[in-house]
């Protein structure tokens, strides 16, 4: 057994240990909760495992981080739970690699160490009220020069993640109103409180909370406070949106192997007549369809991470894994629901919770339209590109 395999084993064991059975106080945002678990997790070593070294994370690869072998990665396995990343924090970890290679180095080394000890909080502000998600034409936070290398930013931004206990926001803004649409924004890091964004309220996400809305009342923002160059916005976004969409799908295939093994342990256990619900072939078929789910949702996701732990062209692959691990999550779920019958609905259960979950996943990081019909584009695409660059077979004529 090497050291990631280790990794893997104890992480699994923390997750299902620790984090699961208090996530109903998490839900809530209990702090000593939180604090206590993550002492715990940096106790045994598995705090901060992607993040750098040289600022005291554990200086795994992002390799070993996203790839499974023939296990199940690190990050599905922190997964299990939507809790995991955060309690072992590795949820930054967008957002640190961001600040690494774009920020002005006299903000990285005020930021990042704050983010991987867990100091500190950000989050990721870009959707808008009333605007399309999939069409950043549509947005109307803007920033402009203040004549002094500084920025003035006035805006609002809503469905944002971890909003309400973050210290600071990568904001996206128009900094170009007029001009093309693909360099008409930059991003911005913007404090809160004082002197920075406010926020509004919590939003009701099906019955759950943790996405804000903030307003952004004339924030001053210093020239180093530009994320990249002016009129990169949209390019770091998609940068960022890579990696984020395979750790949402990596995570979600986490969550749905925890149901489907819900799944198995009540059918395995529930008396029916003389026999468990598992003699019976609609059971049996409900296990067998959930499991061909996330074990296709987990080969997606592992070629996803692949390519993009190796820096390969991953569009399709990141689509495809993303749309698949939102599907499985949502089958595994409703199929130990229905197995559990009126009990799966209780919260003890931890059903609900995944349902939710489930549900938004179609939605978050990009729509299930978007990316079908996005990918569908570029696969036609490139399957005509290919069929006028060799022969056709018989098949194909």
């Amino acid at each position: 057994m090497n050291n990631v395999d280790e990794v893997r084993r104890r992480v699994r064991e923390f997750v299902a240990e620790r984090v699961i059975p208090v996530e109903p106080e998490l839900d809530r945002g209990d702090a000593p909760t939180l604090a206590r678990l993550r002492d715990a997790g940096r106790a045994e070593g598995l705090y901060a495992l992607p993040l750098p070294v040289e600022y005291g994370g554990g200086g795994l690869s992002l390799s070993d981080y996203l790839s499974a072998g023939d296990d199940r990665s690190v990050a599905e396995l922190e997964g299990a739970s939507d809790h995991g990343p955060d309690v072992l924090n590795s949820a930054c970890l967008l957002t640190v690699r961001m600040l690494c290679r774009h920020a002005h180095p006299d903000v990285r080394a005020e930021l990042v160490p704050g983010l991987v000890s867990g100091r500190s909080r950000s989050c990721y502000a870009m959707t808008e009220p009333g605007a399309a998600g999939s069409d950043p034409a549509t947005l109307r936070t803007v920033a402009v020069p203040a004549g002094d290398g500084d920025w003035i930013l006035t805006g609002r931004k809503w469905f944002i993640s971890g909003a309400g206990a973050a210290d600071w926001a990568i904001v996206l803004a128009r900094t170009s109103p007029d001009g093309p649409t693909r360099s008409a924004f930059t991003l911005f890091l913007v404090p809160s409180g004082d002197g920075g964004f406010r926020v509004e309220r919590e939003l009701d996400v099906l019955g759950g909370g943790g996405q804000f809305e903030l307003m952004l009342p004339t924030v001053r923002v210093p020239a180093t406070g530009v994320l990249g160059e002016v009129g990169q916005g949209l390019s770091l976004a998609g940068e960022r949106i890579g990696l984020g969409r395979t750790l949402r799908a990596l995570r979600w295939t986490g969550q749905a192997q925890r149901a489907v093994e819900l799944l198995a342990a009540r059918v395995s256990g529930r008396r029916l007549g003389s026999g468990v619900l598992a003699d019976q072939q609609l059971m049996q078929a409900l296990v067998f369809e959930a499991e061909l789910a996330v074990r296709s949702a987990r080969s997606l996701t592992a070629r996803a991470a692949s390519a993009v732990a190796s820096g390969e062209r991953s569009t399709v692959e990141v689509a495809m894994a993303k749309l698949a691990a939102a599907r499985a999550l949502g089958l595994a779920v409703d199929s130990a629901i229905q197995a559990y019958g009126a009990e799966g609905l209780g919260a003890h259960t931890g059903l609900p919770r995944l349902l939710r979950w489930a549900r938004a996943a179609r939605i978050m990081d990009g729509s299930d339209e978007l990316l079908v019909s996005g990918t569908g584009r570029r696969l036609l695409r490139d399957y005509r590109e290919g069929a006028a660059a060799a022969p056709a077979t018989d098949w194909a004529r």
